[in-house]
């Protein structure tokens, strides 16, 4: 069950705002696995995020390749950020909004690997190694490590 200011702001957001909290809020105990996308059996922070992408917009974008636990390292290039970038809609982190996708590195000057949904009352839903999806307090520690925000399309520019 939502807590009292997750529905608050729930009542108040726009409605794609409110269907990606929803939606990311059924997420919620699904068991970490690496490379999944599969409600309630398993998925990565990556997975998190397709998976409410294909429940409110429909089929991904693009296809997949198999990622190692060091993909960003082994690319040398900043992909999830480009990836962002291509199907979502930068915003500008300092004004993220609950229903954003926040996008993280996990020290400075590494490339960014994990990202989350951004929740009412200052709080993260995400995929966590050995925890599953869980709704974390966004605390100074998660702050400083945001890299990018995004938010859903309204209209994926993808569709005819």
């Amino acid at each position: 069950m939502a807590a009292p200011v997750f529905e608050q702001y729930i009542a108040a957001a726009g409605p794609l705002r409110r269907e990606v909290l929803r939606e990311a809020e059924t997420w919620l105990g699904t068991p970490y696995r690496h490379q999944a996308s599969c409600k309630g059996a398993g998925c990565d922070c990556l997975g998190l995020v397709r998976g409410i992408w294909r429940a409110l917009i429909g089929p991904e974008p693009q296809s997949l390749p198999a990622y190692s636990a060091d993909w960003a390292e082994a690319a040398g290039a900043e992909t999830l950020l480009a990836a962002g970038r291509r199907w979502l809609v930068e915003q500008d982190p300092t004004k993220a909004l609950p229903g954003d996708v926040l996008v993280f590195r996990w020290r400075a000057g590494a490339r960014a690997k994990h990202a989350g949904i951004l929740a009412p009352g200052n709080r993260l839903v995400h995929a966590y190694e050995r925890v599953g999806v869980v709704q974390s307090p966004l605390a100074s520690a998660w702050r400083r490590r945001i890299a990018a925000a995004f938010s859903f399309p309204e209209v994926p520019s993808w569709q005819p």
